[in-house]
């Protein structure tokens, strides 16, 4: 199992060393504009969460959010974002994002979740870093890998944010077997690169950040822009924070030739030791947009 360094956010991922523990990216369908990546509340929003976080109203003067949910793409964790109304109540948008599950743009490119849509939780709170959860006595049941991977979607989501390590499960209120989970517990199901920005269907225009956290051969973090019929036009190289063991931080601008306008692809890999062969390959679909400075 890998390990990995913990995320709380994306800004503090880049300045973190390679540690045991872990994080990883994505958002909303299509806008107009591009999707903010994962931030770290400032001070004035990071208030202490409630012990019933679910009770607390979002914010009515229109400041927003940018949290983190993650869903499964490839058989493997993969982060999106989600931009929303601020709120002291983090853990409890952040779960009702997650149950909402993906969006239609990013179904259509392989991501989905094992929570069903409509699961009910409950909140009961945050002791020694450890945030308690309960879920209906349908959240346990299935088979193979499902309850892992769901208990996984939720340990990354609620792990994103300041004083939550790990999570405990409870069922209809009752302890459940194992845990409490924290991200070393499911580093295993983190691929070996996770693409953080951009986000899948955002608007981008050149030079466009391409960053996230990467376990790699030497560091070395490769990627390129695709345009919509899959010509290479802009490529470049970024060295993560760790060598090899772990997932490091790596992020890199990265401009692409001409003035495309439409689909697109940025496309994230390793190459490989043996033959220089693309590895590891993740394709996040963007719109291009305007011209190369």
């Amino acid at each position: 199992m890998k390990l990995l360094t913990t995320l709380l956010s994306l800004p503090l991922l880049l300045a973190a060393a390679c540690t045991p523990s872990g994080s990883g990216s994505l958002g909303p369908g299509p806008s107009a504009a591009p999707l903010s990546t994962p931030a770290e509340p400032s001070p004035a929003l990071s208030l202490p969460l409630p012990l019933s976080p679910e009770a607390t109203p979002p914010a009515t003067d229109g400041r927003m959010l940018t949290i983190q949910v993650w869903f499964h793409r490839g058989g493997k964790h993969f982060a999106t974002t989600r931009t929303r109304p601020v709120t002291q109540a983090t853990s409890h948008l952040a779960l009702t994002e997650l149950i909402a599950g993906p969006s239609n743009v990013e179904r259509d490119a392989g991501v989905g979740s094992y929570l069903a849509t409509g699961t009910r939780f409950e909140i009961k709170g945050i002791a020694d870093g450890t945030e308690t959860v309960s879920f209906p006595a349908s959240f346990y049941q299935g088979e193979g890998n499902g309850l892992r991977m769901r208990q996984a979607q939720v340990v990354y989501t609620l792990t994103q944010f300041r004083g939550v390590q790990r999570v405990a499960f409870l069922a209809d209120g009752a302890p459940t077997f194992g845990g409490p989970f924290g991200r070393a517990d499911m580093a295993d199901l983190l691929p070996d690169i996770v693409v953080f920005s951009p986000v899948i269907g955002q608007r981008v225009t050149s030079p466009v950040t391409v960053s996230g956290i990467a376990d790699v051969y030497e560091a070395t973090v490769s990627m390129r822009v695709l345009d919509s019929s899959g010509k290479e036009i802009g490529a470049k190289f970024a060295t993560a924070t760790c060598t090899r063991g772990c997932h490091g931080a790596y992020s890199v601008a990265m401009p692409y030739r001409g003035c495309v306008q439409g689909p697109g692809t940025v496309q994230v890999y390793e190459s490989s030791p043996v033959d220089g062969s693309r590895i590891n390959v993740v394709d996040i679909p963007v719109q291009l947009a305007g011209c190369s400075q």
